[in-house]
């Protein structure tokens, strides 16, 4: 037992994770300390562009193989069904009524491509490969669960005036375009393309994601802080559980097609987070008259926090005995 917790406590203990501890704390000591918004959204354009264009360059190394399309399937279907064992452990745990119930489960069964980006920077802190097609599978599960919580609300809420939102607000998400097209460049330039950037999506990247963590950190904790008395014991319960659930989902699935250690902690890690950007923003769209607060203070106050700081040492952990 002592060498388990060896070993999480060896994963948590990077750079990375602790600059978001120290967001974490900065907020709930309630410090000044900020970062520009203008900075922000940079590092968060910068870090999309790094980790697709890196994957797609993964890929073209390697080619197109069955496992890309398995992986990407397996991706599919656990962004579709999450959301439906969300909405039922919602209506057990909480006295969430079936709206937004239905608004919290489509969280759940997307993505957080920031806490995908975190655990690629862990295994790279750590030495560990993964398949660079991960951002794909990534890219592959932000609409599904959108999809599945429409219909979760247009089924059980009474209202049938929910569950509307058009196409352009599913497909063009800012973030699934910048990740998916700069995939597809890294894909297409190949080693040229990657040695010409490389100064700036390589060196960098690890300084920028512990600067862009530690402001996701202050977000957090100043979410919590703000809308915790919209967090009863059941919601906040939640918040901790669902992840891991989704997580042991994506270790069943990735162990069944055969994904190694790398790759299989990144499918858990997309099967436990939660998001707080494609989602809400389709959420407020599509469901007008679920309560925002109460979906994102989830997603961004209690899970996110939740997977940076435990959820990334334990999944890791874990795909190492499946991997």
């Amino acid at each position: 037992m002592s060498a388990v917790f060896d070993t999480l406590s060896g994963n948590l203990m990077v750079p990375t994770i602790l600059f978001f501890v120290l967001g974490l704390i900065a907020a709930v000591v309630r410090s000044d300390l900020s970062i520009p918004e203008g900075a922000a959204k940079f590092m968060s354009l910068y870090l999309l562009l790094a980790i697709g264009f890196k994957g797609g360059h993964s890929l073209a190394e390697h080619g197109l193989r069955g496992d890309l399309l398995l992986a990407i399937l397996a991706g599919l279907l656990l962004s579709f069904l999450i959301p439906f064992l969300a909405f039922l452990l919602l209506r057990v745990m909480t006295r969430l009524d079936p709206l937004n119930a239905a608004a919290v489960a489509g969280h759940y069964g997307s993505i957080s491509i920031v806490t995908f980006v975190a655990a690629s920077s862990l295994l790279d802190l750590s030495g560990i490969a993964f398949d660079g097609y991960m951002v794909a599978v990534a890219a592959s599960m932000e609409v599904p669960a959108i999809l599945s919580a429409l219909w979760i609300a247009h089924r059980y809420s009474g209202d049938r005036t929910t569950g509307r939102v058009p196409a352009r607000e599913l497909f063009a998400n800012g973030s699934v375009v910048l990740l998916s097209g700069a995939f597809l460049i890294g894909a297409v330039t190949q080693d040229k393309g990657m040695e010409m950037i490389a100064p700036f999506v390589v060196t960098p990247f690890t300084g920028i994601l512990c600067l862009f963590l530690l402001d996701m950190g202050l977000s957090a904790g100043r979410s919590l802080l703000s809308n915790r008395h919209m967090l009863n014991p059941g919601l906040f319960s939640f918040g901790l559980l669902m992840p891991v659930i989704g997580a042991l989902l994506g270790w069943a699935a990735g162990s069944a097609i055969g994904l190694q250690t790398g790759s299989l902690f990144l499918l858990m890690v997309l099967s436990a987070s939660a998001s707080y950007i494609a989602v809400p923003a389709a959420m407020r769209i599509a469901l007008p008259k679920a309560e925002s607060g109460i979906y994102l203070t989830l997603s961004l106050g209690v899970t996110f926090p939740f997977n940076i700081t435990v959820g990334l040492p334990l999944y890791l952990w874990l795909a190492g005995l499946g991997g």
